[in-house]
């Protein structure tokens, strides 16, 4: 489901001064959140999130927009730049002061390596629990995720989830019948593992 987009202006900016001035426990939940907004299968799960993510930045003086342009991008602001909704410009006082952290493309993790090891572990751990046939998908996924958007598994969007299911399995993956017979079910163990490694929540 896509988030709420940025249509108000806010500056364009890098990580900066800002994480100084908001924690970076704060600023990677706030991303963790906006994700699973973004990845949300319907509109009701994506606004709990965005909720959570409201909740979480309310004592902070910062608000969370998502900017939509060539990669969907979070961007955390001081409120006190935003009147009625809308970033004023006169208000900015430090365009260092706002965090960005994109959501999609190769810019999003630029360190391929880790996201492979992860995306492989991912999958090794779906094979363990949940049998050969699901980690044969699992393995298949980590493939498409890694090379195609050099993202952990648990950052792909939905869109791309689709992805994998409509063009990159039935073409690149040499499926069995019983791996297409479960394809569905293997994807959501891989992304469910991928979440728990991602926040050390374990299975």
């Amino acid at each position: 489901m896509a988030e709420n987009t940025d249509q108000d202006g806010a500056p364009d900016s890098e990580d900066g001064d800002g994480d100084a001035e908001l924690p970076a426990d704060i600023v990677d939940e706030a991303e963790r959140l906006t994700r699973l907004a973004h990845q949300a299968v319907d509109e009701a799960e994506a606004a709990t999130y965005r909720r959570a993510r409201t909740d979480l930045l309310d004592d902070t003086d910062f608000a969370a927009r998502v900017r939509e342009d060539d990669r969907d991008t979070l961007v955390l602001y001081p409120e006190e730049w935003v009147v009625d909704g809308t970033v004023h410009p006169d208000r900015v006082d430090d365009v260092d002061r706002g965090i960005e952290r994109p959501l999609e493309g190769p810019g999003a993790s630029n360190d391929w390596q880790t996201v492979e090891d992860h995306n492989r572990t991912v999958a090794e751990q779906v094979a363990e629990e949940e049998g050969a046939v699901h980690g044969q998908n699992a393995h298949a996924l980590a493939d498409f995720a890694s090379n195609h958007y050099a993202k952990p598994i648990d950052r792909l969007t939905r869109e791309e989830r689709e992805e994998f299911l409509s063009e990159y399995f039935v073409r690149n993956a040499f499926p069995s019948d019983d791996q297409k017979a479960v394809v569905d079910v293997s994807v959501q163990h891989a992304v469910d593992v991928a979440d728990d490694e991602s926040t050390g929540a374990g299975r």
